[in-house]
């Protein structure tokens, strides 16, 4: 099983991450800021993550790390 971790401080929300998961395991959190003000991505089912690492590739703020 893979774990992503997040950089929740670095992220902006763009959402990028969460149109590639082809697990569509990824939202927006609804309750969580960071201390920017953005709404952080989390991992709603981190079982089903295959670490493709598409997420990560895709994330131009480098907040996600895949490991195996």
């Amino acid at each position: 099983m893979a774990k992503l971790t997040f950089n929740e401080d670095r992220c902006k929300g763009c959402g990028l991450c969460i149109s590639v998961c082809p697990k569509k395991i990824l939202r927006l959190s609804e309750n969580k800021f960071n201390k920017e003000g953005y709404t952080a991505v989390e991992c709603i089912d981190m079982s089903q993550c295959i670490g493709c690492a598409m997420c990560a590739t895709m994330c131009p703020d480098v907040v996600i790390r895949v490991e195996k």
